[in-house]
């Protein structure tokens, strides 16, 4: 199994002059899912080299077994630290991508080119399209071949916008995880602020929040070794 972690290369949180970046927990829990799974990672982003971090998600409240199994594990740290360049990767040699949130990915994942023709090049060849929390943004201008939006009556999730309500930043990010897609034709539904919540729709899968960042990856991992046997 070959997985594919595209993450956000935007630091700034909008106008507010206040740094963002990728979620901690969003990419360490798939990451080490993913790993002792046995699955062959590779890590890009758009400038390539480290990610932004965003600070927040670095506070001791926001730290779980898989963020404390990262930050002692140099090796996972190197490889963040040496993100390939988007530019630089091919879909062709993976069976999945997988794209972890924070707010970064609202700014820059989801108006890149490459990651709208990985994304496509991904769905058009049968293989896994996953994402969490503000990730499913990377949604937002991704059509099929066909010219539909890749949404558009499938069942998904993202970050509510109950959730940016309570995060008060509502009036800060660009767009509404929740609105777009909806607006696009999604069959979106979610979870109690911060709960769990995964939503499997053929090869396009996503998570609400945080919390469902590792639910996320196991059903990835799950389909791989289904799509196997």
């Amino acid at each position: 199994m070959k997985i594919l972690m595209i993450l956000t290369s935007h630091d700034t949180l909008g106008a507010t002059g206040k740094p963002t970046g990728f979620w901690l927990e969003e990419f360490a829990a798939p990451y080490y899912a993913f790993l002792d799974s046995g699955a062959d990672i590779t890590l890009a982003s758009p400038l390539g080299g480290q990610p932004p971090l965003d600070p927040k998600s670095d506070e001791p409240d926001a730290q779980t077994e898989a963020t404390q199994r990262f930050k002692s594990d140099p090796q996972a740290q190197a490889a963040l630290a040496s993100t390939q360049r988007l530019a630089d990767v091919k879909a062709g040699s993976f069976d999945a991508v997988f794209f972890p949130g924070g707010h970064g990915p609202l700014w820059d994942l989801a108006e890149n080119g490459y990651v709208m023709a990985l994304i496509k090049d991904f769905y058009a060849n049968g293989k896994i399209v996953s994402a969490v929390c503000h990730a499913p943004a990377v949604f937002r201008h991704v059509k099929t071949t066909e010219g539909q939006f890749l949404v558009n009556d499938r069942n998904v999730t993202g970050f509510s916008n109950a959730e940016e309500e309570a995060v008060g930043l509502t009036d800060v990010v660009p767009f509404l995880v929740e609105d777009m897609l909806k607006d696009h034709g999604a069959r979106y539904t979610s979870a109690d602020d911060w709960q769990p919540h995964i939503v499997v729709d053929g090869r396009l899968i996503t998570g609400q929040n945080p919390a469902s960042s590792v639910g996320v990856a196991d059903a990835v991992i799950k389909q791989l070794h289904e799509n196997k046997s």
